[in-house]
């Protein structure tokens, strides 16, 4: 035996039984939500070029890729990211489509983690790409259909938090800092540290430097943009994104509850081709967003094409989880609703080919005696065994 035999890679796993069950059953509400609203499925390779995922507006560092070579030596990268694919998608098979082009898919991305983050490298998700028509009613679909991807994910507490990636950066290109120090101030924001922060701002009395260092704060209800007003009331731009955004907020609250939006104004990515409207998603029992989203208006440049797009991705890994913490999990048990029995191997089959055209879940009992498959039934909760005889007769009985 091999040492790696037994052992899936680090930040994979197997998911089993109930496990699986939760995935599927996310990934269906989810995609039937998506279908509902009349968005095309796509599914893109797992293996793309690494050009793909290396520009301008779409630069993925190097250690985060799962990188390979193909048989022409040419570098190759395992999937980190279904936006860009998408994008290579629109612009080489699917410009001609009328817009706006509402897109859907179910799918993997490969993404290398710190050793023993507790984080996984293979990711399931489901999400949506919006490319061209009215920049508004884009904002407004995509914003609701990420609440009712949220709300089919949990019947409990969930929260929806709104911002845009434009007011950081408008900030940080009026700053005077290098590109290095630019990513610490906008990992400091996204994770709200603010020791961090105030190192890297002490003693500064710059309007752009204190406005940068307020974002983390600027986190709450409409009250927000009040306290916002006071850091970009100087700033034409700033105050224009801010009006924009406060009036999405208010529309917003007229078809989603008020209590679960969240305005967040330090609410940054790492994905460098967000350029406006940004947005997350919790739900009660998992600490991390299981959605994230945003508006990407330049990305498609890099591809040729100059369209607005906007979209969004679930992790139906993370959301199986909180379904499997769930009290009410019937529909991960997979009941089977009939037992059967016979020394008959074709004429079991064909009754259970009936059986499974009704809609039954049937399961063949393997056990040697009707006494052992009596058992069986009531060990594992089946409520009716149909015994099949020589002939193909059936018999029914209740467990």
């Amino acid at each position: 035996m091999k040492r790696n035999d037994l052992l899936t890679p680090e930040g994979t796993r197997d998911y089993l039984f109930k496990e699986a069950a939760a995935k599927r059953i996310i990934s269906r509400r989810i995609t039937n939500i998506f279908e509902s609203f009349g968005y095309s499925d796509v599914i893109t390779p797992g293996i793309e070029f690494y050009d793909v995922f290396n520009g301008n507006e779409r630069s993925f560092p190097q250690e985060s890729m799962y990188k390979l070579v193909d048989g022409k030596n040419r570098l190759m990268v395992l999937r980190p990211d279904s936006t860009l694919p998408i994008a290579r998608l629109y612009a080489t098979r699917l410009y001609k489509e009328q817009l706006p082009l509402k897109l859907f898919y179910n799918q993997s991305i490969f993404l290398v983690n710190p050793k023993d983050s507790g984080r996984d490298d293979e990711i399931s998700q489901c999400g949506v790409e919006i490319i061209g028509g009215n920049e508004e009613s884009m904002d407004y679909e995509a914003l609701y259909l990420g609440y009712q991807a949220l709300q089919s994910c949990s019947n409990k507490g969930f929260r929806f938090e709104i911002g845009d990636s434009g007011i950081f950066r408008e900030l940080i290109s009026q700053y005077d800092c290098d590109e290095q120090q630019a990513e610490l101030i906008r990992s400091g924001i996204e994770t709200k540290n603010y020791p961090l922060l105030d190192s890297i701002f002490s003693g500064s009395e710059n309007p752009v430097a204190m406005a940068l260092k307020a974002l983390p704060r600027l986190f709450g209800g409409m009250e927000v943009f009040d306290e916002a007003e006071k850091y970009f009331n100087n700033n034409i731009k700033l105050g224009a994104k801010l009006l924009h955004l406060k009036k999405i907020c208010r529309d917003m609250a007229e078809i989603i509850p008020s209590d679960i939006i969240r305005v967040d104004l330090g609410l940054v990515h790492k994905r460098s081709y967000y350029t406006g409207i940004i947005f997350r998603g919790y739900i009660e029992g998992y600490g991390q967003p299981i959605l994230s989203g945003g508006r990407y208006d330049n990305l498609l440049k890099e591809f040729g094409k100059d369209e607005k797009a906007i979209g969004f991705a679930v992790n139906v890994e993370a959301a199986a989880r909180v379904l499997l913490k769930s009290f009410d999990t019937e529909e991960l048990e997979q009941m089977t609703d009939v037992l059967i029995y016979s020394k008959n191997k074709i004429g079991v089959l064909k009754h259970c080919n009936e059986l499974c055209k009704n809609g039954l879940r049937v399961k063949i009992s393997e056990e040697e005696s009707l006494e052992k498959a009596l058992e069986f039934a009531h060990a594992n909760k089946i409520s009716k065994l149909d015994i099949v005889d020589e002939d193909g007769n059936v018999q029914s009985r209740e467990v």
